[in-house]
């Protein structure tokens, strides 16, 4: 049976969450050096400030990532990649899904994005899910973000 199986952060996954998130990044954009720094250190700037990673395992495969990475002010979901092998199964809206609900639960009153207005796909999934447009600082952490999204939970 073919079965999706949203898991938590294990260090034996840390290479998905590399080579995942890599293969995005490569194919739309470059690597940021705080795409390196994240990516390469998932214990030390996610995990160990408080935030979450989450892996979508298809079977016995991991196929897709979403972090939700404490920025001290407010979460942001970030690190949302799927294989290109399992797109359209609709993996990126059931990590969206999980990450929303699972925030709900841990009683945070919103999560923040960062995302490109080329990405017309994943734009559509933020706004379907209730995501808004706020205005993005100027000292942004990523050069190529030019949206910012709010949801309100």
């Amino acid at each position: 049976m073919n079965t999706i199986e949203i898991i938590p952060f294990e260090e034996k996954y840390a290479k998905y969450f590399y080579d995942l998130n890599v293969d995005w990044l490569k194919k739309y954009f470059y690597i940021e050096p705080y795409d390196e720094k994240v990516l390469s250190n998932p214990q030390q700037y996610v995990i160990d400030p408080g935030g979450f990673i989450f892996f979508a395992k298809y079977n016995t495969e991991i196929v897709g990532v979403v972090s939700l990475i404490n920025q001290k002010t407010f979460f942001e979901l970030s690190k949302m990649a799927v294989s290109p092998k399992y797109q359209g199964f609709k993996i990126g809206q059931q990590l969206m899904d999980f990450t929303i609900n699972f925030a709900k639960e841990k009683g945070w009153d919103s999560i923040t994005l960062y995302s490109h207005r080329s990405l017309k796909a994943a734009i559509q999934l933020y706004t379907k899910v209730g995501f808004k447009e706020i205005p993005v600082e100027k000292d942004s952490h990523y050069e190529r973000a030019d949206i910012k999204m709010l949801l309100e939970l």
